[in-house]
Formats: structure tokens, sequence, C-alpha cells
């Protein structure tokens, strides 16, 4: 991609018991403004970089409720007092509430200091779940992995809403946009949906009955075999 990108990212892994969470920090090259999306777990780990990076944060974008992407929003309110931002559709179906809350909309943009961003909503994990897409990057959650994709028989999930998530990517996204998702199951968080594309097989799956009976198969090995 041939074009002047204003900001970093940083990734930071955390791991409590089972779970291991990618959060991210953005930061603006020139005004030190920075977002950090779905920040979990870790709460030294993450301040820490902050403070290392002589970032300051002003934004907490989430793209989500569950648990392992919200649990740091009090603290680090109280630490910072960034704003939050989540989709409209995930706050009132789940009732999700914070200090500094913002709803947002599908394809509303917001300014964190000189970086643009781009809101998608993606529902499919959950009932309003948010992508969202700057100059090169695109954070996923848990719409999409490198692998696969997250899992449609929570609350508000469906798989047919993820298929029609995953199709809208496909249309609205660059190929060589790099992808961030929440979770990694065997490739590093920033490959390109090119590549996504060409490995993931819910990317080349195009009919939606077929998407639908593939993504709920109770056959599976584990609820992360994506392939069998």
């Amino acid at each position: 991609m041939d074009i002047d990108v204003n900001y970093e990212v940083y990734l930071i892994n955390t791991i409590y018991y089972n779970f291991s969470n990618y959060s991210y920090i953005i930061v603006n090259k020139t005004t030190k403004a920075s977002l950090i999306v779905d920040p979990a777990w870790d709460f030294k780990k993450i301040t820490d970089k902050i403070y290392q990076l002589g970032a300051y944060l002003t934004s907490i974008v989430l793209t989500h409720s569950h648990i392992d992407h919200v649990n740091l929003v009090n603290p680090l309110i109280k630490q910072f007092n960034p704003r939050v931002y989540m989709s409209e559709l995930e706050i009132n179906y789940y009732g999700f509430r914070c200090r500094n809350l913002y709803a947002l909309n599908d394809m509303d943009r917001i300014d964190i200091g000189e970086t643009k961003v781009l809101c998608l909503l993606t529902p499919g994990h959950t009932a309003g779940g948010m992508c969202y897409l700057l100059q090169d990057s695109l954070f996923s959650g848990d719409t999409i992995f490198s692998e696969g994709c997250g899992v449609c028989n929570f609350k508000g999930g469906s798989a047919e809403q993820m298929f029609e998530s995953i199709q809208r990517i496909k249309f609205i996204v660059p190929s060589d946009i790099r992808i961030y998702p929440g979770h990694s199951y065997g490739k590093m968080p920033g490959q390109t949906l090119e590549y996504i594309m060409k490995e993931n097989v819910y990317f080349q799956i195009n009919k939606k009955s077929f998407f639908i009976d593939f993504r709920m198969r109770e056959n599976k090995k584990s609820t992360f075999d994506f392939k069998k």
C-alpha cells in the first residue's frame, strides 16, 4: 500500500487462564495521541507500554462487549479518562455501560488526533460487533481471525449475519489491508486480507446456506477447529 501511514500499531498479547487476547495500541506519529482496541487482562503491561511510547491515551475502541475484550475499560478510564467507543447496537442489546461511553453506528467516522477511523458494523459473533478500518489496518475483534471466524452460538450471535459480515469485508476492505484480530490460533496478527482470503476457508464459501451449515457443524474436534 503506497500511502503515508500516520500511525504505528503495537501488539499487546495478554493471557489469563485459558484466555489469550490481543489488544492493540495505535499511536499517531506526530501528535502521540493514542487509542487502544479491546484492552484485556494485563493492566500493567498495557500502561507500561503507553508510558514507554510517550503516548497519551485519548480513546478506547471496543469491537464487542465480551468480558475478555472489555475487562480493563474501567481501570483505564480511572487512569487516563479516555472516551470509549462501541456500536450502539451492541450497547443496547447487551446493556454495556461505562463512563465516557459513545455509541457508534455503521459507517461512522471518528478522529483520534490525526488518525481517522471508519467504523464497520459486522454482527455475527455478537449482535452488534464492529470492526475498525484505518489507513492500512483493520481491527476485527472476534469477527474474523487469520485462521477462521468467531463462534456464532453465543447470545446474539448469528451464522447468517457472520456470512454477511465476511462478504461485506471482502467487498469494502482493500486486499492489502492488514488484519488485526482479537485472538491468534497459529498465525500472527497482521496478515493481509489477500492472504486471509486465500487461506481462510470462511472467506472461500460464497453460498450462505453452506456457510451456516459449516460454521454451526457439531462434529468439529474443538470450538477453534476451523477447517474440519
